[in-house]
Parts: structure tokens; C-alpha cells; sequence
């Protein structure tokens, strides 16, 4: 599958290791929530990047004392009618101040990209090479908005009161 990471279609460096296969000791993997929280402490450790695919239906508080561990929490969205990623993706990024890759992955589509984006994620799996090309042409359309979010980006309104402010401060 394509992967788009910061606007730009990327090769993924993550090796996707079935819960029934031999976790290599180096090297980048992505793993299911299960299998990482059957021993994630030695994860956290290990010598190679380790990210994790976490389940929209489950909740991101077990996942937290692991975080500072982990270079990719991939969020999943099972179907495009299911949004609870986007809560955790918020959840991740605002309260927990998780600064790896957050990635979207399943039903990733291009109508949505935009709101992933606001909601803090990064990186996103997509289906199809024309989804991927759409999604990085998309991630360079946008610079200011008026809502505040998890990307890190100040909106609209407070780049206006810091311009304001600024221009008070030095007449």
C-alpha cells in the first residue's frame, strides 16, 4: 500500500509482523496492539523502531505508559462511517503529547484526509497510487485554518491576535 508522510509519498520503512511470526531484533516493525501489550516492555527495548496498530475500539490510555517507546501508533479506521480514530489520534497528540508518526490506516480516504490532518495524524496508508498522489498534492493546499487541532498549527484567529500583539509591543 502507498504510504504519504508529511506530503510526500514515501517508501515505508515499518514491516508489518503477523502475531504468528518471529519478531526480528532489529529493523522497524509494526505489530498488533495484542501482541505488543502481551510484552511490551522488551518491545519498547528492543533495538530496531517499534510501532504499533491500535485498534479503534480500544482505548489509548493502555497505551500511554508505552509511548515514549514507540516511533508509529497506527490508528485504524474499519470502515469510513467509523471516526472514534480521530478522537485517538486528538487524544494522542493533545493530552498525551505523543510525538512519533501517527498514522491512519483501513478505510483512509481522500474526502477525509483533510480532518485526519487537523486531528494530528501524519501518515496515511491508502489503498490506491492515485489516493496517495491526491493526498500529498492535498497536505501542501492548506496553511491557515480557523479551528484549533492536534497538528500543531495556531489558528486563524490566535496568528491574528500574534500579529496584533507583536505590532502593539513595537510601535
Amino acid at each position: 500500500m502507498p504510504l504519504v508522510k508529511n506530503g510526500k509519498i514515501v517508501t515505508d520503512a515499518f514491516v508489518h509482523v503477523a502475531d504468528d511470526a518471529e519478531i526480528p531484533l532489529d529493523g522497524a516493525i509494526l505489530i498488533s496492539a495484542a501482541r505488543f501489550l502481551e510484552d511490551a516492555e522488551a518491545l519498547s527495548r528492543r533495538a530496531g523502531r517499534t510501532g504499533v496498530i491500535w485498534p479503534n475500539n480500544r482505548d489509548v490510555d493502555d497505551l500511554v505508559p508505552y509511548l515514549d517507546g514507540l516511533a508509529v501508533v497506527a490508528l485504524v479506521f474499519p470502515n469510513f462511517r467509523d471516526g472514534r480514530a480521530y478522537s485517538q489520534a486528538r487524544l494522542l497528540r493533545e493530552r498525551h503529547a505523543f510525538k512519533g508518526e501517527l498514522r491512519a490506516t483501513g478505510q483512509v480516504l481522500r474526502d477525509q484526509f483533510v480532518f485526519m490532518l487537523r486531528a494530528g495524524f501524519d501518515a496515511f496508508e491508502v489503498k490506491k497510487e492515485s489516493d496517495a498522489e491526491a493526498f500529498a498534492a492535498t497536505a501542501k493546499r492548506y496553511s491557515v485554518f480557523y479551528q484549533p487541532t492536534g497538528d500543531g498549527r495556531i489558528s486563524a484567529l490566535h496568528r491574528r491576535m500574534q500579529l496584533r500583539h507583536s505590532e502593539s509591543a513595537n510601535p
